[in-house]
């Protein structure tokens, strides 16, 4: 696979003045529809961007047989728009899975969950056969780490999970929701790790993915996206891995 970005832009281009990152977000929600495969179902992914998205596929919802959907959120809204939604077991594969991202490079690596939803964005995205990320350009980075990174573990490991990353250089906190250590739609805690700089975030996945207690760590190099639509001051940019 071509690791180089290539840009184009689509016929989504804002008119004249500053865009606010909420309309930027719209407007690569509503670009995103070009990638959903008609009579099929569609992956979607959780957070702000994807409720961009989860809105402008109400207007084409009796053009798809449904919706994955990767966060007890995502699916709230999808119902709520009218949209079935399909346990992932129930599906062998899907044509495409949409999803935002907080950090990607200029590979298609991107680091995901700050929705706290990167256990079962992972599995989505591995059933899929194209990952669409959609972003605002503040998300396009060089090196991946700038953005705290996500991990989910099982409560019990959390103290060992801490030192493991402290011994890499890496400051990491449990996520708090009022007070408490926020529980994912697994029941599991979410660290979030500052201090890292993931130069090669296959290895880093790889290596992470292995530690005891860890579920999932938010990096997504093995499910990288293919294809990037991007938010920017000119229109969406269209980047391809």
């Amino acid at each position: 696979m071509n690791t180089t970005p290539s840009a184009s832009t689509p016929p989504f281009v804002p008119e004249s003045g500053m865009l606010t990152q909420d309309q930027l977000k719209t407007l690569v929600g509503q670009a995103a529809l070009q990638y959903v495969v008609r009579g099929e179902l569609v992956g979607v992914g959780t957070g702000s961007t994807v409720n961009k998205f989860i809105d402008a596929l109400a207007t084409i919802k009796d053009e798809i047989k449904g919706a994955v959907s990767s966060s007890v959120a995502s699916t709230e809204r999808l119902l709520a728009l009218g949209i079935p939604v399909f346990d992932s077991n129930e599906v062998e594969r899907l044509s495409v899975y949409i999803d935002g991202a907080d950090e990607i490079d200029g590979h298609g690596n991107m680091v995901k969950g700050g929705g706290a939803a990167l256990t079962r964005e992972k599995i989505v995205a591995a059933q899929s056969d194209k990952f669409v990320c959609i972003a605002d350009e503040s998300k396009l980075v060089e090196v991946l780490g700038q953005f705290p990174l996500p991990v989910e573990v099982i409560p019990m490991a959390t103290a060992r999970v801490v030192r493991q990353f402290a011994a890499m250089g890496g400051h990491a906190l449990v996520r708090q929701k009022n007070g408490q250590p926020l529980l994912t739609d697994n029941g599991q805690h979410i660290l979030d790790v500052t201090g890292l700089q993931i130069r090669d975030p296959l290895a880093f996945e790889a290596q992470v993915s292995q530690w005891p207690g860890v579920v999932t760590v938010g990096v997504f190099a093995f499910q990288r996206a293919q294809v990037c639509l991007l938010g920017t001051a000119q229109g969406v940019k269209t980047l391809t891995f």
